[in-house]
């Protein structure tokens, strides 16, 4: 399969089977990640790959209490948004997925942030070419899970990926075709 059918491909997956993916396939995933480039080529990226049902369950837990003050405090546009969305604070995906891969960046670094998105999006392409799923799940308190996991203080969590074989059958949102968001020479 080419990238391009991979990336047609891929979809957000909140509901995983119990199946336990090879951790092969994972480092599979996270050796083309670390190939994607990086400002400076600095590589500010970290991965914690979490497995233990307990660290799971209280990675949830700290995560469902932020989310549970996010959404009563959303008003107006974005609550109504969240509701026609169907999500909820509730994260089910966090404990039901057999691993959850935690992604950092080291905040000293230039471009820090932008280098591990563009890693992570090397991931999800490797993921699916695995036959995996994700959701690039970004936690309200992602510094509480930094405390749980016992991260060095340089170090920034920009998204937890829970990772396992797809039990969604929703299919893959619509994109927009080329010529809605390609432009030439002007705007």
């Amino acid at each position: 399969m080419n990238i391009y059918e991979l990336a047609k491909k891929r979809k957000t997956v909140r509901k995983f089977k119990t199946d336990i993916p090879s951790l092969e396939d994972i480092k599979y995933a996270l050796n083309v990640a670390k190939e994607a480039p990086s400002g400076k080529n600095d590589q500010p990226w970290k991965f914690l790959l979490i497995d233990e049902i307990d660290k799971k369950a209280k990675i949830r837990e700290i995560c469902e209490k932020g989310e549970k003050a996010f959404y009563e405090k959303s008003k107006g546009n974005l609550r109504k948004w969240l509701e026609e969305k169907g999500f909820s604070w509730k994260k089910e995906f966090l404990t039901q997925a057999p691993y959850l891969l935690l992604s950092f960046s080291y905040i000293k670094s230039p471009f820090a942030s932008e280098s591990l998105w563009l890693s992570i999006g090397y991931l999800l392409l490797a993921l699916e070419e695995k036959g995996l799923s994700t959701v690039t799940y970004t936690p309200t308190n992602f510094n509480e899970v930094s405390k749980f996991v016992n991260i060095p203080k340089n170090y920034k969590l920009e998204v937890i990926l829970p990772i396992g074989y797809s039990d969604d059958s929703k299919p893959k949102y619509e994109r927009k075709k080329l010529n809605e968001i390609l432009y030439y020479n002007n705007f």
